[in-house]
């Protein structure tokens, strides 16, 4: 077995990856890893099944997202929020043959398999249930040789879908080396880890986002890696002491929570080890943003952009000093067009739909969803993430609304359409609107304006139960209101900007 992380044969005494539970050293991660891709390649051969994640954080779906890389097949992370029924979509979809699973949702994973026929179920930390493999039994048995120089596959994500199914995309190529093996692979994820600031990352969001996703791949590296299980204020302060931090991702609601915290308990914690802290997923508020550059200092990196195309800009503390509410200017690769309702070029300064040309020609493609693919564009590698803004006499870009239906709550991005259709299920329902309304912690929530059928006279509870019955509980409405009507007009159409206005203080109707 070849040793093929940079710290495995010279620091084996130290931590590369730990969680609440559980700390390895270099040696122990790569032994587990080549034992995974082993096991991977036992179990999915050649075929081009991929390998689903299905699990809340700890270090054994890191060490399973690293072992597929290993193995050249496809990690698929799953948001571990999801219902059983909305796990089963996305693995038949995915093309899953293997699913990874940990003890706190291991039972809606084996529904979702059995759903899709799916018979290799694999978890960590579980008692023993019918149908599921323990994973140190999985490991123990023989695998296949070890072969470094097959294809490396990218990720496959997923995110929610506007017209009410999830949509996979591949890793764009600005977050994945383009590279023809797994030990390329290795090697240019060595090289890049090599430029990142010494000291451990830190995951403190879900690893189904790309963002901590970013810190798994830096592992390869040779850079250590803290996990968090669920984000706890006072506890992500007293890791980055503890620990010596030294880079993390966050989301807004991140800093909302982390400076409600007390004077006197974020003065107990020195947070001077942190080097980067990149966040993205919403909009920040200014005074929020001010916040925690005068306490963490100009560490903040702000990036704005999609699961589907990785970053397409980026603005550091001094330049948003300098900026204030820029999103920053387009990445390499990029370039920023700002456009009207005819398409048609408008001048600095002037808000209009924000289009990104991608230089590569490639622009956004969705997994089996050719039409999809094509809608997201008005030209080749021309697309729009769906927000409204402007771009200053420097090229930065402001964003200053959102012409999508799109709901980013605590920086998750939360369609509509599939709530709309949850309600449309119910048999007192007529008809719904779902939009988002302001939340001083998350930014937006969900709020449902709905029609009774006639005669009926439906309660929240009711409506709210049955959505839970539908979806993951994040998507379900914080509030519901009954209404005479939505404004939908001729065409079936429902403008969502003016069903938002009421709610909103000012003109501007998304968060931030």
């Amino acid at each position: 077995m070849k040793q093929i992380f940079p710290n495995s044969r010279n620091s084996n005494e130290s931590v590369a990856l730990q969680d609440g539970q559980t700390a390895l050293d270099w040696h122990s991660v790569d032994t587990c890893t080549a034992r995974a891709a082993a096991a991977i390649r036992r179990d999915l051969g050649d075929s081009p099944k991929r390998v689903g994640i299905f699990a809340h954080n700890a270090v054994e779906p890191v060490m399973a997202c690293i072992s597929a890389l290993r193995a050249g097949a496809s990690p698929v992370p799953i948001n571990f929020h999801l219902t059983p029924a909305e796990c089963a979509y996305i693995l038949g979809d995915a093309d899953i043959g293997l699913l990874f699973v940990g003890p706190e949702n291991h039972e809606a994973g084996l529904a979702a398999a059995a759903a899709q026929g799916i018979p290799l179920v694999v978890g960590w930390r579980c008692s023993k249930v019918k149908g599921l493999i323990a994973w140190e039994d999985w490991l123990a048995a023989d695998g296949q040789q070890e072969e470094l120089g097959i294809p490396a596959r990218r990720y496959l994500h997923y995110t929610s879908g506007t017209t009410g199914s999830p949509k996979g995309a591949e890793t764009p190529a600005s977050m994945f080396p383009q590279v023809k093996s797994v030990a390329e692979l290795f090697a240019a994820y060595r090289d890049i880890a090599s430029q990142l600031p010494a000291g451990p990352s830190m995951i403190i969001g879900p690893l189904y986002h790309t963002g901590p996703l970013n810190s798994v791949r830096h592992v390869i590296g040779g850079k250590p890696l803290v996990i968090l299980e669920r984000f706890d204020a006072e506890e992500v302060l007293r890791a980055i002491d503890s620990y010596k931090v030294s880079t993390t991702t966050m989301v807004p609601t991140h800093f909302q929570r982390l400076l409600a915290l007390p004077e006197q308990v974020r003065s107990r914690y020195d947070v001077s080890s942190l080097r980067a802290v990149s966040h993205t997923g919403a909009a920040c508020p200014q005074e929020v943003k001010r916040a925690m550059i005068h306490w963490f200092g100009p560490v903040l990196v702000e990036s704005y952009g999609a699961t589907e195309i990785g970053s397409v800009t980026m603005i550091t503390t001094q330049e948003w000093l300098d900026h204030p509410r820029s999103v920053g200017r387009a990445q390499p690769g990029f370039e920023i067009l700002i456009l009207d309702d005819a398409g048609k070029p408008l001048p600095q300064g002037q808000p209009g739909l924000i289009y990104f040309r991608d230089l590569s020609g490639a622009g956004i493609r969705y997994h089996n969803a050719p039409e999809k693919s094509k809608a997201a564009h008005i030209a080749p590698g021309v697309f729009t993430l769906g927000d409204i803004g402007y771009v200053d006499a420097d090229g930065y870009l402001y964003i200053t609304d959102r012409e999508s239906d799109m709901i980013v709550s605590g920086g998750v991005n939360i369609y509509p359409a599939e709530i709309e259709a949850a309600l449309a299920s119910h048999p007192d329902v007529a008809d719904s609107a779902v939009i988002g309304v302001p939340n001083a912690e998350m930014g937006e929530e969900v709020k449902a304006l709905v029609i009774p059928r006639e005669g009926a006279k439906p309660s929240a509870e009711l409506l709210l139960r049955h959505c839970r019955e539908i979806l993951a509980g994040y998507k379900c409405p914080r509030s519901f209101e009954i209404v005479g009507d939505i404004g939908r007009n001729a065409m079936g159409k429902v403008n969502k900007r003016i069903l938002r206005a009421p709610y909103w203080p000012s003109e501007r109707t998304i968060g931030g």
